[in-house]
């Protein structure tokens, strides 16, 4: 996992006021509430007292208490409270824990889990659709599957599966084209995309939903290291967008926001019809991706048989190696030897301006000017 990204936290609807919400993200934990005012905020789970965890705590006004003595935390990760001092006393200013920037957009709270300041930061995503009304959203669903996020967004840059995967879905003139038009990969800001066209095929499915033969041209593309971008043009009136807004939970477990945007067949009646279809394609990607091995991408390109077709997701490898040359991968096994005798938390942008923090930031791994002098090279 990368740090200084934006990373999907749970469904806006699920973070209220009376109930603090304790979300994983790579094996730490996080704690989503809102304030009085319906700001949502995201801190880090531990508190620095004695370890309590304050997701399974309460809300108190603006305030998430710790379970085990009670300490109070606002929204910008200071203590503001200590029940055991008198109350004209402050509590010092070291009682604090890392406060995540949120912004809500598509029916998803997101929290920034990195140090940047706010002028370099990455942004979210934007579907510039989602507002459109030639344009229908279905309602955002959440779903987890048993793989690293990685090979889900790997899964979705890789053009050549459908055929074998979808057997509704890939019909053989998707190979055929891939053969006549090798991918082109184009770089955009913060990721890279493509589109070839699948021309002269209508589906069993499109037939389903009533898509009619023509000129079609699909494609992928991410944005960062945990956004996926597919869309499907049957034609200049009738086009599919999905946005697929992915969390590690884990090594080997990850939790996806999914918006599926249509530019045809707007009737609201038409949402669940669709989503079931969406969500039967899902799980045959889930059934295969849940399988591989390793469970992890690669550390080497050397390690997997890439071909012409894969250059997508080659690219989507050298842009991770990018970030981590930036010294912002977490080094997961470091992590995990750790885990137990000391606590961690992502960095947050207030560790930029402020000092003395108990809770140690997770270990990553050496940036690319780190390494050169390390090894002795100018």
């Amino acid at each position: 996992m990368f740090i200084n990204f934006w990373y999907p936290i749970a469904l806006s609807k699920d973070v209220t006021g009376e109930k603090p919400l304790e979300v994983g993200i790579m094996g730490l934990k996080l704690v989503a509430f809102r304030d009085t005012g319906g700001a949502a905020h995201v801190l880090s789970n531990t508190c620095i007292h004695r370890g309590g965890a304050l997701g399974r705590g309460k809300i108190r006004g603006d305030n998430v208490a710790c379970p085990y003595h009670g300490w109070q935390f606002s929204g910008s990760g200071k203590c503001s409270q200590i029940p055991t001092q008198p109350t004209d006393q402050a509590p010092p200013s070291r009682a604090k824990v890392d406060s995540y920037p949120t912004e809500e957009r598509y029916g998803i709270l997101f929290a920034f889990l990195g140090d940047l300041p706010e002028a370099e930061r990455p942004p979210i995503f934007e579907i510039k659709e989602f507002n459109d009304p030639k344009w229908r959203a279905n309602d955002v669903v959440s779903f987890e599957l048993g793989a690293y996020y990685q090979r889900s967004i790997e899964n979705g840059l890789d053009a050549a599966h459908n055929e074998y995967v979808h057997p509704l879905q890939g019909a053989p003139t998707i190979v055929e084209n891939l053969r006549k038009f090798p991918l082109e990969v184009v770089d955009v800001p913060w990721g890279c995309e493509f589109m070839f066209p699948a021309s002269g095929y209508t589906s069993k499915e499109t037939k389903l939903i009533g898509v009619s033969d023509g000129t079609t041209w699909a494609g992928s593309g991410h944005h960062g290291p945990n956004c996926l971008i597919t869309r499907i043009h049957f034609s200049p009136e009738k086009m599919f967008r999905q946005y697929f807004f992915e969390a590690p939970v884990g090594p080997d477990r990850t939790r996806v926001f999914f918006v599926n945007m249509r530019s045809f067949m707007l009737d609201p009646a038409m949402d669940q019809k669709l989503m079931d279809v969406n969500m039967r394609i899902a799980q045959e990607d889930i059934d295969i991706i849940e399988n591989l091995d390793p469970v992890r991408t690669p550390e080497s390109t050397t390690m997997e048989m890439l071909t012409t077709v894969d250059k997508p997701i080659l690219r989507y490898r050298e842009l991770l190696k990018e970030w981590e040359s930036r010294g912002w991968r977490i080094d997961w096994h470091a992590l995990q030897e750790q885990r137990g005798d000391v606590a961690f938390a992502f960095p947050s942008p207030g560790r930029r301006t402020e000092k003395s923090w108990i809770l140690r930031t997770v270990p990553r791994h050496a940036p690319a000017e780190k390494l050169r002098e390390l090894k002795g090279i100018a």
